[in-house]
This record gives C-alpha cells, sequence and structure tokens, in this order.
C-alpha cells in the first residue's frame, strides 16, 4: 500500500506546512509514503520535544554521583561498591484513555525496557495516576483497567510494584494520566548505550515479532482528543509481559559478553526512531533491508513496518564476525532474531524493501528534530484564581471535617490499588507502599542482608499548586520528593520528571510549561538532586479543555542501611512517644485539599517554600533517623498537619491515639488543614527528647514538642480549649473506606 504524498496527506501525519516544506527541502525533492512517515513521527511532538527542548536544557543534569544525564534511554546515577541505579518515568496517557489495560500495561513494559536496555536489572516499579471526578462515567472503567494493567505487566515481568500516587480532578476527565517509573541495578562497568558504532557492524532485531499495533502511536500521542479517539485503538500496543522477561534475559546474558556495540529499545516510533536515535548518537548511518525483519501479519508495506509499536522489540548493534554468537543467544531464550541492517558512513537511514529503496533520509535532521520558540503568555485569570478572601470562609466542624478528608479518594488509603500489585517479588521490600517513600534493599554484593543498603523511591506532584502557580508548583513537588525520601532516612540523589501539560500552541500552556521547569530545576539545584532523565507529555487536552499542569516527580535517595528505614505510622511497643514536629505551621491554605472538598474551590496561591528550610528539616530527619532516634517520621502534605498526625494514627497495623497540643494563635481550621511544605511530624521515646533536640538545632530545623503517643482517640487543642477529639476507630474506617468505595 503506498499513497501520493500531497501537502494534505502531510497534514494528516500532523505535519505543517512549513513542516512539509523543510522535509522537501531536506530531501530535495518529494518524499515517498515511507518517508512521509518517518519524518511524522520523528518530527512529532512525543519524539522531538520541540516545544519543550529549549527550555528543558536549563535543569541542572550533573553531580559527583550522576554517570549518565539526559540523551539516553534512562539516567545513570552512582550508589557506591561499584553499583549504579538506571531509573526513568515516561508518560503513556493517550494510550491508557484509549485503551486503559494495554496503554498501561504497554507503558510498564516500555519503562522496563528503557532501563535494562542500560544493563540494569529491574528491582522496583512505580507509577502516578490522575483520573477525572470520581463520580465521572468513566473513571471508574480507566481505574479498573489502569491498575489492571500494571498489575497484570508487572506481576507477570517479575518485578515489584511498591509506590506510587492517585489523584483525581476534574480536569483529568477527558484525558487520564499514567506515569510510569521503573528502576534498576547496574554494574558501573556495564553500563550500555544505544551507538551504531563501527562501520559495517551487523544491526540485529531481536525479540517479538513485528505486528500493525501500535502505528502512530507517537502521532497519536502528540495531538488532542476529541470524540473520534475511541476509535484511535488500533493506535494502542498489546503487551505480552511473558515474552518481556525472555528479552530482558537475553539482553544480560548478551551483555555479559563483548560483542554489543550498542542496543536501543524500539519504543515510541519503532524501527524507526531506535535506528535513527542509535545512527545520529555515533554520527554515522544505518541501512535497514526490511524483508528481513521478522513479522507476525501478512503483506505488511514498508511504511507499516517502519512506523509499528509493536511491543517487547530491542535493535542492537554487534561486532562485526560475532553475529552468530548473539543470533545463539536469542534462540536460546526462544527469540525471534535476525541480522536486518548494517552500520554505514552515509550520515543516512537507507530503508530496502522487496530490493528497492524506499527511504534515503539524513539522520541528523530527523534526530534533531524540531525546535520551536512558542510564544508564551501568563493567563489573563491567573490573579482572579489566586484570589483568596480567608475570612468569607464559613469555619467548619473540625472533627468532621478531619473524617471527609480522610475519606476523600485524594487522600485515603490506595490500599485497593496496591494490593493487586506484587510488590514483594524478590524478596527485596522493606518498606512497602503506602509509606511515605518505598525501600529496596540491594541484596547483590551484601555479605550480611541485614546491612544491606537501600534505594528510597518515590513520585509526587500537587497538580492543584502547579494551576495556581506553576512555578512555585513544581517547586514544591521537588520538595516533597525530596522529604518523602528523608522520612525514610535516605539521602535524596537524583530526578527523573514527567511533565504533563496541554496544548503547547496556547500561549498559557506554554507560559505553564516554561515556569514548571523553571521552578523545577531552581528545587533541583537547591536540594542538589539533578535531573538525569524524564518525559514531556503534551497535547493532554480533549475538546480544547486541557489538564492542570502536572510536572511529576520521581526522585530516588540512598540508605546505608536498608533495614534501619523509618516508618511513617507511630509504634504501639511503648506506652506513650513524644509527637514533636520539624517545621513551622503556617495558615496558607491556596490549592488545599480541604479548601477544594469543603469550600468548592481551588484559589489562592500555594503555601510558600523556603528551600533552606527544606534542606535544614529533612537533613534532620535523616540525622535523627541515622542516630537511630526516631519511632516514626511522616510528611505534611494533602490535608495538612491533622492529616498528617491522623494517619500516623491509623497506617500501622494496630492504630493508636494521640494527644496534641498546638501553641500557634492561628485559625483553627487553617492551622490544621493548611498544606504548608517543610514539616515532618516525627514521634520518638521520651527519654530522647533532649538528644532529639540537639540534633534538629544542629542542622538548624524548627521543632517543636506537639504531645504524645496513646490511647483510643486522636485529641488536638489549643491553649484556649479543644479542636476536636474524634475516636481513631472512626478515623480509621473514614481513611480505609474512601477510595475502595469508589471501586466496590
Amino acid at each position: 500500500m503506498t499513497k501520493p504524498v500531497t501537502e494534505a496527506l502531510a497534514r494528516e501525519h500532523g505535519l505543517s506546512v512549513d513542516e512539509f516544506a523543510r522535509v522537501k527541502t531536506i530531501l530535495g525533492r518529494e518524499p515517498t509514503y515511507t518517508e512521509l512517515g518517518i519524518f511524522s513521527v520523528m518530527w512529532s511532538e512525543h519524539c522531538s520535544y520541540k516545544s519543550s527542548r529549549i527550555h528543558l536544557r536549563g535543569l541542572p543534569t550533573s553531580g559527583p554521583r550522576v554517570i549518565q544525564g539526559p540523551g539516553e534511554n534512562a539516567g545513570v546515577v552512582d550508589i557506591g561498591d561499584g553499583q549504579a541505579v538506571v531509573f526513568k518515568m515516561e508518560s503513556h496517557n493517550h494510550p491508557s484513555f484509549i485503551e486503559p489495560y494495554q496503554g498501561a500495561a504497554t507503558g510498564v513494559g516500555g519503562i522496563l525496557r528503557d532501563v535494562f536496555t542500560m544493563g540494569a536489572r529491574p528491582i522496583a516499579c512505580l507509577n502516578s495516576l490522575r483520573f477525572g471526578r470520581p463520580d465521572h462515567p468513566k473513571t471508574r472503567h480507566l481505574i479498573e483497567g489502569v491498575v489492571a494493567g500494571i498489575a497484570g505487566y508487572g506481576n507477570a515481568f517479575g518485578v515489584p510494584t511498591v509506590g506510587g500516587e492517585v489523584f483525581f480532578d476534574e480536569s483529568y476527565d477527558g484525558n487520564n494520566l499514567v506515569n510510569a517509573m521503573a528502576v534498576g541495578l547496574a554494574r558501573t562497568d556495564k553500563i550500555f548505550k544505544g551507538f551504531a558504532s563501527g562501520i559495517g557492524n551487523p544491526v540485529l532485531y531481536f525479540g517479538a515479532k513485528t505486528g500493525r499495533d501500535g502505528i502512530h502511536g507517537a502521532t497519536m500521542a502528540s495531538a488532542e482528543f476529541d470524540d473520534q479517539s475511541e476509535s484511535k485503538r488500533p493506535t494502542v500496543q498489546v503487551g505480552d509481559p511473558f515474552t518481556e522477561k525472555l528479552l530482558l534475559e537475553a539482553c544480560l546474558e548478551l551483555m555479559e559478553s563483548d560483542c554489543l556495540v550498542g542496543i536501543q529499545d524500539m519504543g515510541a516510533a519503532g524501527l524507526t526512531s531506535s535506528s535513527v536515535e542509535m545512527a545520529a548518537r555515533a554520527g554515522n548511518g544505518i541501512e535497514l533491508d526490511l524483508d528481513k525483519v521478522p513479522r507476525r501479519e501478512t503483506h505488511m508495506t514498508a511504511y507499516e513496518l517502519m512506523l509499528s509499536e509493536s511491543q517487547e522489540r530491542m535493535l542492537a548493534v554487534v561486532k562485526r564476525g560475532r553475529e552468530s554468537e548473539a543470533l545463539r543467544i536469542f534462540e536460546k531464550w526462544d527469540l525471534d532474531a535476525a541480522v536486518v541492517g548494517r552500520v554505514t558512513d552515509t550520515g543516512k537511514i537507507r530503508v530496502l524493501s522487496e530490493g528497492k529503496t524506499v527511504a534515503e533520509i539524513p539522520v541528523d535532521p530527523l534526530a534533531e528534530g524540531l525546535r520551536y520558540e512558542r510564544p508564551f503568555a501568563r493567563p489573563a485569570n491567573l490573579d482572579e484564581l489566586q484570589r483568596l478572601d480567608v475570612e468569607a470562609l464559613k469555619a467548619p466542624e473540625l472533627g468532621k471535617t478531619l473524617l471527609a478528608l480522610l475519606a476523600s479518594p485524594n487522600i485515603a488509603s490506595k490500599e485497593w490499588v496496591y494490593r493487586q500489585y506484587d510488590h514483594m517479588v524478590r524478596l527485596g521490600t522493606v518498606v512497602r507502599p503506602g509509606g511515605d517513600a518505598a525501600v529496596i534493599r540491594i541484596l547483590d554484593g551484601a555479605k550480611d542482608p541485614e546491612k544491606a543498603k537501600g534505594i528510597a523511591l518515590t513520585t509526587d506532584c500537587n497538580a492543584r499548586f502547579c494551576s495556581l502557580d506553576p512555578y512555585e508548583g513544581a517547586r514544591l513537588a521537588v520538595a516533597e520528593s525530596y522529604r518523602n525520601l528523608c522520612t525514610v532516612g535516605a539521602d535524596p540523589l537524583a530526578v527523573t520528571d514527567c511533565l504533563n501539560f496541554g496544548n503547547p500552541e496556547r500561549p498559557d500552556v506554554m507560559w505553564q510549561l516554561v515556569e514548571a521547569i523553571r521552578g523545577i530545576g531552581d528545587a533541583c539545584r537547591a536540594l542538589e538532586t539533578p535531573v538525569v532523565s524524564g518525559n514531556v507529555s503534551l497535547y493532554n487536552e480533549t475538546d480544547g479543555k486541557g489538564i492542570k499542569p502536572t510536572p511529576t516527580i520521581g526522585m530516588v535517595g540512598l540508605l546505608p542501611v536498608a533495614a534501619a528505614a523509618v516508618g511513617s505510622h507511630f509504634v504501639s511497643e511503648h506506652a506513650t512517644d513524644t509527637i514533636a514536629l520539624l517545621g513551622v505551621n503556617t495558615d496558607e491554605i491556596g490549592g488545599s485539599e480541604y479548601l477544594k472538598l469543603v469550600h468548592g474551590r481551588t484559589a489562592g496561591k500555594p503555601p510558600r517554600l523556603d528551600l533552606a528550610r527544606e534542606l535544614a528539616v529533612g537533613r534532620a530527619c535523616i540525622a535523627l533517623g541515622r542516630a537511630g532516634l526516631l519511632c516514626s517520621a511522616h510528611d505534611c502534605a494533602e490535608g495538612g498537619l491533622a492529616v498528617a498526625i491522623a494517619e500516623s494514627c491509623i497506617s500501622g497495623g494496630q492504630p493508636i491515639g494521640a494527644a496534641v497540643t498546638l501553641a500557634e494563635s492561628l485559625r483553627a481550621d487553617l492551622l490544621l488543614f493548611g498544606e504548608a511544605p517543610s514539616r515532618i511530624v516525627i514521634s520518638f521515646e521520651a527519654k530522647h527528647e533532649a538528644d532529639v533536640r540537639a540534633l534538629a538545632a544542629q542542622h538548624g530545623a524548627p521543632f517543636t514538642v506537639l504531645g504524645t503517643t496513646g490511647g483510643r482517640n486522636l485529641k488536638i487543642q489549643v491553649p484556649k480549649g479543644p479542636l476536636l477529639d474524634v475516636p481513631v476507630a472512626d478515623l480509621a474506617a473514614a481513611w480505609k473506606g474512601g477510595f475502595r468505595s469508589l471501586v466496590t
């Protein structure tokens, strides 16, 4: 099948009139149908980052532990002892809205391949999920499909899914977000990259056969949704986790040999992007013979073979004369494999089919893509959104409000979700889902498992804050991720991000993206957490209505001893423990869950972030944990101080009450439910108070004793009298049942 290439056909492929003219200038002629398809996917927003690339250059990407920053399949960070963690986060938003199970499943599969392509064995997965209103008619269908897809792929592959977040907001009614993160462990002397080096070296295809699924998936992911979106199901790939497991083992065995030159996952744009990117990184060309490509469907055209996004496929360059060695490995693992091309010195990608040249394009303009300096402007309605007259808000009954917040789907226990994930496979999970951060024990090379080091993992973003001020919202997302790692006792190392926004051709959306990138950069520089990998997902809109800006942050930290990780819940081994706060309470409620749930508004300004205080609080918490002084540590986030204390009461195996006295003379609902950052609720044995206080002071962290654990109620008071007194059994019932009621 081939079509006459016209300007109208180019527009159908997502190329503008100017872009199509540029194609003809580069080629010096009209493109073939296959060449048009290649340009359309490589120049799509999804592959070329044409709206964001110039702004992404402002992110900090280097540091003493960084081995590989952005530009490869995943980022790599040194964790000592000759070991490195390899990690990345990517979006699979559009596919998961159209076909939630396969969209989410193949998102997991793709991010796992990005990690093990670098030479790492995956050790954990996380995710960050956004859905529309809980009562929206599509929400339950999407939740069930997405969660089942993540579980179905990760569980079958054999990687623990250990953390993440789920958030609901009306802006996601027509466009849910599925951001998948994977983390792997590699040797620092065995990091592999996607280079097509060595003129004449053979190019090998291996993995699953190629089919027609996923064709133009990258282009679909670079366009808005409309009322025809359901018809795009054919652009959603179909995954097979069992083949992926074989692919992993074959890759790791191949990497133990010395015949491998470069390797690349066939992700978005399939054979096209993998061959182009490998050639471009090495400054070479590649010639492909499509007649050699294994396929599962008949009469596939060159266009279809180049653009298919069938899953579980890889491209490798091996040393000339060593092809049979590699092919024997693939045969051992029951994978389809073939020599499909060779490295050339032409600087072009040349595609042959049935003995004819169907495409011949310079590699550099394909790999470089397009770079636009799109206009951006602060939204005209932002000042109005940021106005908030707190005095006009009626103060609610505080005990009932706390119960309502705990039952809110955004705060309630996500046990229904993570119970479907196998979070204990490989037996390395120390802190399981449901805490501030997950912790994985690194058993490789450990002489004593109880003394083995650990990796802490988290994902975070508050899109409400970002909608009110994307710069501050992005800074707050980095800070909360940082704080989550500090609470378990981990030193934060580095960041991967997933920037989810609407249509960048709208100046207000482009402004949100520019400001969020600026905020991430400033926070990461201050907190010394470089950005080593990431993804940009734009055009998250349906019928012109965009999502709230959602720059999701994934962060990785290191613990010297995984078994020493601190939990987020109060413990009941002692009669009473002392509860204290690292940080300072304020009366800021802009963008809070309380304001939305109780007063029906998303308004005001996000709470102010003092990065120096964030550093001080985080470092103090790490030091306290390392000193063995803490019984628990839990950050204040959605729902504020009252929710953080309540969660510490009820999130352990045995609920335990608390009696708290707050000294601040602030309005009670703002004090209890405001979401000011840089606050961690800690508990410790009373006999250690002097040591805890001294260590907090040493790090410059504000420290205030709040009360004690014990009893069957949560009691919070101020000097003037009680604010609330609620049985912990009621708190637990609200928290455990709030999310489950949506899906059962």
